[in-house]
């Protein structure tokens, strides 16, 4: 009768070790993806940070020069082309404006998505799981 009940609890213990061990390495798996997580929010806030910082000195410089230039050019002509040389400044801030837009909608369209690796591990994980190696 002892036999018969220790070759029964073999397996169940087989079966509760092999569930403790797939759930230890999915913890694992999921830990090891959050960590990514985390380090990639980590990079981009920064990258988001320092963007944002240099982006409002250099507007800020540049704005403050092309306003400057752009008296100094209307005083230049003031006794005789002042509209001219209004207008002028005018179109060239437009040009500048344009060509700014221009170039902050590319680099919006090329930048890579948000937590672009931790997606990628996940779909990896995901196929894995389903036994698409």
């Amino acid at each position: 009768m002892k036999d018969g009940r220790q070759r029964q609890g073999r397996p169940v213990a087989s079966l509760l070790h092999s569930v403790r061990q797939f759930a230890g390495t999915a913890i694992e798996i999921v830990h090891t993806r959050l960590q990514l997580l985390t380090t990639e929010l980590q990079e981009e806030v920064r990258q988001v940070g320092a963007i944002l910082l240099w982006a409002f000195i250099c507007t800020f410089a540049a704005m403050l020069g092309l306003f400057l230039g752009a008296l100094a050019v209307i005083f230049a002509f003031w006794d005789t082309h002042r509209m001219t040389a209004t207008l002028g400044m005018l179109a060239l801030f437009v040009v500048i404006a344009t060509g700014a837009a221009w170039r902050l909608m590319n680099k919006l369209r090329r930048k890579p998505p948000l937590l672009g690796d931790t997606l990628a591990e996940l779909a990896k994980d995901r196929d894995q799981l389903r036994g698409r190696s």
